[in-house]
């Protein structure tokens, strides 16, 4: 279960420390699209997180939106984000995140992952050896497949909060 466990938790993207991420080392933030920088609603970033990958750029930190969805879907936020993007990822597969390690010459230790899902992105990131960030999902609307998911991630955080690990809307670092 230890596998499933977020190394912070946090409320949203915009409460991550960034600055202190950079100072232990992150050099790059792979984040997931849906429900963690846009609601599944929004075929497009707003200005807010338009200004939020500027800031990323400012602090010289590498971002790259690592998504299960279809290009078609990660394409928009890709190109006005100005950021990289790997679409079909297959989270938690390790395929995509081995291209990312070698395609930009990366050690595990550069990498944090941002996600709102235990199942695919916080799993994914740890079996990589990666920090991995939950946050809260922007909207409870969700896709088929994630609604599945959020299924059995019910029983995860019953467990974590059963034996004192982890607790929903107790935000850590």
């Amino acid at each position: 279960m230890e596998q499933f466990r977020p190394d912070m938790y946090k409320k949203s993207i915009y409460e991550i420390d960034y600055e202190k991420l950079k100072k232990h080392g992150i050099k790059c933030i792979l984040f997931d699209l849906d429900n963690t920088l846009a609601p599944i609603s929004e075929e497009e970033p707003d200005k807010k997180l338009l200004d939020f990958f500027l800031y990323l750029e400012d602090l010289g930190m590498k971002a790259i939106i690592l998504s299960n969805a279809p290009k078609k879907r990660v394409l928009p936020f890709k190109e006005k984000c100005n950021v990289d993007s790997a679409f079909k990822a297959h989270k938690p597969s390790k395929k995509k995140y081995q291209k990312i390690l070698t395609t930009y010459h990366l050690k595990d230790t550069d990498i944090a992952c941002v996600g709102d899902q235990l199942i695919t992105d916080i799993y994914g990131a740890n079996r990589m050896g990666f920090t991995s960030i939950l946050v809260n999902p922007i909207s409870k609307k969700d896709y088929f497949i994630t609604k599945i998911n959020r299924f059995f991630e019910k029983f995860i955080y019953k467990y974590f909060e059963s034996h004192g690990l982890f607790k929903k809307g107790e935000y850590y670092e």
